[in-house]
């Protein structure tokens, strides 16, 4: 793996620390903002693997699996996890809705799962990483 891809896929696995720091300090939606990110970055990550650019602003996570898939790359470790989920918690973490602060949106059950599918998202990345070839 060259050092670009790499960076991103570091930096993937230094937002889930954060997220998961986040969560065990009551800070639900930052932690669920940060889980999208490093499932952002490790796909990205991937697709600079492949020689190609990553979208430079995209938090659609399927968008950017598809971009994966039509490269190639074998995404099924990826199609039962909920990203889309994930997708929408990279704006609703950050922005208020209506009179409705993200701090209070989350709860810690959805908070979780969020990191745990980012934990997910980066084992298939450092998975892929590790096949022959």
């Amino acid at each position: 793996m060259n050092a670009r891809p790499q960076a991103w896929l570091a930096q993937a696995r230094s937002d889930l620390d954060l997220a998961q720091l986040a969560c065990r300090n009551g800070f639900l939606a930052q932690a669920c903002y940060f889980a999208s990110q490093a499932a952002e970055k490790a796909l990205k990550s991937a697709l600079l693997e492949l020689g190609l650019e990553a979208p430079p602003h995209t938090p659609v996570l399927g968008d950017l699996l598809q971009r994966l898939q039509v490269a190639g790359l074998d995404t099924a470790a990826f199609q039962t996890l909920p990203l889309k989920a994930l997708s929408r918690m990279a704006i609703t973490s950050r922005y208020p809705i209506d009179a409705t602060p993200p701090a209070e949106l989350f709860d810690r059950a959805e908070t979780e799962q969020a990191i745990a599918v980012a934990a997910a998202v980066i084992a298939a990345i450092e998975a892929l990483d590790r096949q022959p070839g």
